[in-house]
């Protein structure tokens, strides 16, 4: 007589993903591979994830990729290894695009806000100090702030309003009169005709004005003609209503002579 091997057939009846270990003569047990839990005869895969969240971070998604096992990642917002995730603050990098003269404010999962510091105007992605500050960060109009720092004139610094018509500048690197009037020292008084106090003027309201004073107390005359802006016949602007918190600047296409 010989045992009877209840494990030589069908696997004793066992699931396919269970063992069958033979116990007595005729007798056997079923035992539930690694990764799968039941009674032998049953045997279901175990989703780690049903458990504490697989151990991922609570910020994580855990995602089951076989018996027992599962991956984490953390969530769109959060870096990590999925175990341990961190929120990422959109203002941490490049000041979240906002305004390098803006507050970036983290509000919710990839959201912030931008709001243009104190003595700044804008919408927080772009914003604007006041016109002399402007005057240098734009390179059309950067010339004529060094003329002014030379000669320190401080006029527009103050709480104006003002209203700015500014050569090009190109064309006062290239008009040989400015080195006459540097040299015979009344650069001031061509600049200052540039400048218009008490009135922050835009392009809308010169098309309705014929006569403006400038800080040199000359009057700048202006008239439409074509659509355009010519101011004294002869200088055009060119690019307009460049606004700062205490003024307008307008770009002329040249320089204006008392």
């Amino acid at each position: 007589c010989s045992a009877i091997d209840a494990c030589e057939r069908s696997n004793g009846g066992c699931s396919s993903k269970a063992e069958c270990r033979r116990t007595t003569p005729g007798n056997r047990a079923c035992v539930c591979s690694a990764g799968y839990t039941g009674d032998g005869i049953i045997c279901i895969e175990i989703n780690p994830c049903l458990v504490n969240h697989g151990g991922c971070d609570r910020n994580a998604e855990c995602t089951q990729t076989g018996p027992n096992q599962a991956v984490c990642n953390c969530l769109k917002g959060y870096s990590g290894d999925g175990k341990t995730c961190t929120y990422i603050s959109l203002c941490s990098q490049n000041n979240g695009g906002c305004n390098e003269f803006a507050i970036c404010n983290d509000t919710e999962l990839t959201e912030r806000t931008c709001t243009c510091k104190p003595n700044y105007i804008g919408d927080g992605f772009k914003c604007q100090g006041n016109i002399f500050q402007e005057l240098l960060r734009n390179s059309n109009t950067s010339r004529f702030y060094f003329h002014l720092e030379a000669l320190s004139i401080k006029d527009i610094s103050g709480p104006g309003p003002f209203t700015l018509f500014v050569p090009h500048t190109d064309v006062l690197n290239s008009d040989p009169r400015v080195k006459d009037w540097i040299a015979k020292g009344v650069m001031a008084q061509v600049l200052r005709y540039h400048m218009v106090a008490c009135a922050k003027l835009l392009y809308k309201d010169l098309t309705a004005t014929t006569n403006i004073t400038s800080l040199h107390g000359d009057l700048i005359h202006i008239n439409c003609s074509q659509n355009l802006l010519v101011l004294n016949n002869k200088a055009e602007i060119i690019l307009s209503d460049a606004v700062g918190t205490n003024g307008v600047i307008h770009v002329i296409n040249q320089i204006l002579v008392p």
